[in-house]
């Protein structure tokens, strides 16, 4: 740090970037839930209350984005365009394995310029598959996971209420009420709640899921 603030000759050094956001997943008997506030923010500013953090990245896998809000929206939609290119070659949905390894291939060489947390879910012939990967392209496979500022309120839930094989309904409330203590226990998630379930059949994405009881009706 102090060679850092000798390169700014007195000058301020640059401090670190605050973001918001509670994002959630989880497997489930069936398939995969995945779930994430709507807000997004500029230092203490909602710049968006609305925001879709559950991007779309094949037929078969979606993703959750926390952090810096305009690299998870690139580096999911490179990776999406990367898979559609394969989808298209070969004729089938890709694993998520395959997707988990290309974003870490992303991420690693950026060595955490990239301010992206992921949660990635996802169903394919192996079965139902949830990784988290990091900005520095860190990856872990779990059974269930909270990322973003709002990720220990929402970790707390998820410990106590998962078992393994839920119910889809249990899953899909289980990953609501976490979302909603990450919005109730941070300030820099809110507003509503989206859920996105991936099964065998296909996918539905619920948006909104839950809408936030707060309005602003002017």
């Amino acid at each position: 740090n102090a060679a850092l603030e000798g390169l700014f000759e007195g000058g301020q050094a640059p401090k670190p970037l605050k973001t918001g956001t509670t994002i959630a997943g989880l497997v489930f008997k069936d398939g995969v839930v995945l779930g994430a506030d709507t807000r997004a923010t500029s230092s203490e500013v909602v710049a968006d209350k609305m925001c879709a953090k559950i991007h779309y990245i094949a037929p078969n896998i979606y993703c959750c984005g926390a952090g810096t809000a305009a690299d998870t929206e690139k580096t999911t939609d490179l990776l999406s365009s990367n898979l559609t290119i394969f989808s298209l070659n070969s004729g089938r949905n890709p694993r998520v394995v395959m997707a988990v390894n290309i974003l870490q291939d992303m991420l690693y060489r950026y060595h955490g310029q990239i301010g992206a947390n992921l949660i990635l879910g996802g169903v394919d012939c192996t079965g139902n598959h949830l990784y988290t990967v990091g900005p520095y392209g860190s990856v872990n496979k779990v059974p269930y996971l909270a990322m973003g500022s709002g990720d220990l309120a929402a970790l707390g839930i998820l410990e106590d209420g998962f078992k393994p094989d839920l119910e889809l309904e249990e899953a899909k409330e289980l990953v609501r009420v976490a979302i909603h203590a990450g919005i109730m226990s941070d300030l820099g998630s809110g507003n509503n709640i989206d859920i996105c379930v991936i099964t065998r059949q296909g996918v539905d994405y619920i948006r909104p899921y839950q809408e936030s009881e707060y309005k602003d009706n002017r």
